[in-house]
């Protein structure tokens, strides 16, 4: 898999077969680098963070631990060539359904709590995505809710 991630940030290889896994490859790296963007927006990226990222990844993708800790490095790597969340965000619109691109944000909102604190700047980059993705405003806040909840719920656990 990482070759194949590193093969998509250095241009790719050609053929059908190529472009299927293109694809899968270029919409996995997508959801990573902004899920590292929003780890980072507080200037902090931390092992908590990076924790709860892989999760997403592993769950949200079907992913070996390997292979999520492997992307999260290409992710980090794909923001930091990056100027912009554009390119990421276009992939998430153009390829995930409503509900996809709903649960992509509420894995934002993971990662923007899994320090314990919400930081303004990582508040305002879900929400400048949620609005790159068309997620109503509506259903952004629902996402943060159920977010809070079973943080609070784990707390309670604890």
């Amino acid at each position: 898999m990482f070759k194949r991630i590193q093969a998509l940030l250095q241009g790719g290889a050609d053929g059908a077969a190529a472009d299927q896994e293109r694809g899968a490859d270029e919409l996995h790296l997508a959801a990573a680098a902004l899920l590292v963007e929003s780890a980072s927006m507080d200037g902090h990226f931390d092992a908590a963070e990076r924790a709860v990222i892989a999760g997403l990844l592993r769950d949200r993708f079907t992913l070996s631990a390997a292979e999520a800790e492997e992307l999260i490095e290409a992710g980090a790597e794909a923001v930091g060539k990056a100027g912009e969340l554009y390119g990421f965000t276009r992939v998430i619109k153009d390829r995930f359904g409503p509900e996809d691109k709903v649960r992509m944000i509420e894995m934002l909102w993971e990662v923007a709590y899994a320090d314990g604190q919400l930081h303004d700047y990582e508040a305002g980059l879900v929400r400048k995505v949620a609005g790159l993705l068309y997620v109503p405003d509506r259903d952004s806040g629902a996402a943060r809710k159920r977010v809070l909840a079973r943080l609070a719920a784990t707390a309670a656990q604890d």
